[in-house]
């Protein structure tokens, strides 16, 4: 089962109060999305993920070693679609330790990370918009090991095992971030 969008953003809102999380979910949900319409996925399915995964970013503190462990609990308990909370449970590979194997689980993980990513970088823009960053500036801004300190590289690189090439993924990632921006 999957919950309506109305459910899973209430189900969001009522874990998490912090405003720019907020953003981050609904910005991976829709990354996640569009890498489903590219890989012709269960857009539905793959978007859900993107929304829910940091459902217990607050309650666990970010905790490495148990976060994704309290919305794997919570979702189980809704019946939400096992898929969906397997993907959710691996986009924390310190939580899970176990390694992913679906395009899916890669997706989660290379998705999410991008949308922190993006955000950090359309930071050092006078007019700090996600639409003024460009692909090169985010793969060039994943390299610079003291700004990409906090991002996982491994996970962003994850996009390749899923046969998108880096650039191509990022330019994806901008393009459904920028919508999401236009729609504020």
């Amino acid at each position: 089962m999957l919950l309506s969008r109305e459910q899973a953003i209430d189900l969001l809102r009522q874990n998490i109060k912090n405003e720019r999380m907020i953003f981050h979910c609904l910005a991976s949900e829709a990354v996640m999305r569009a890498l489903a319409r590219r890989l012709g996925k269960d857009e539905e399915q793959w978007g859900q993920a993107g929304l829910l995964h940091d459902l217990d970013v607050e309650m666990t503190a970010a905790d490495p070693m148990v976060h994704g462990l309290e919305t794997t609990r919570i979702l189980t308990e809704m019946g939400i679609d096992p898929e969906v909370v397997q993907a959710i449970r691996l986009h924390n590979e310190m939580a899970a330790r176990e390694p992913r194997t679906s395009e899916f689980h890669h997706a989660l993980a290379a998705g999410e990370t991008i949308t922190g990513l993006i955000v950090a970088t359309s930071l050092v823009y006078p007019d700090k918009k996600i639409s003024s960053v460009k692909p090169k500036s985010v793969i060039k801004r994943m390299k610079e090991k003291a700004f990409a300190a906090s991002v996982r590289r491994e996970n962003i690189l994850e996009c390749e095992m899923i046969g998108i090439p880096l650039e191509e993924f990022a330019a994806l990632a901008l393009t459904a971030m920028t919508a999401l921006e236009s729609d504020r």
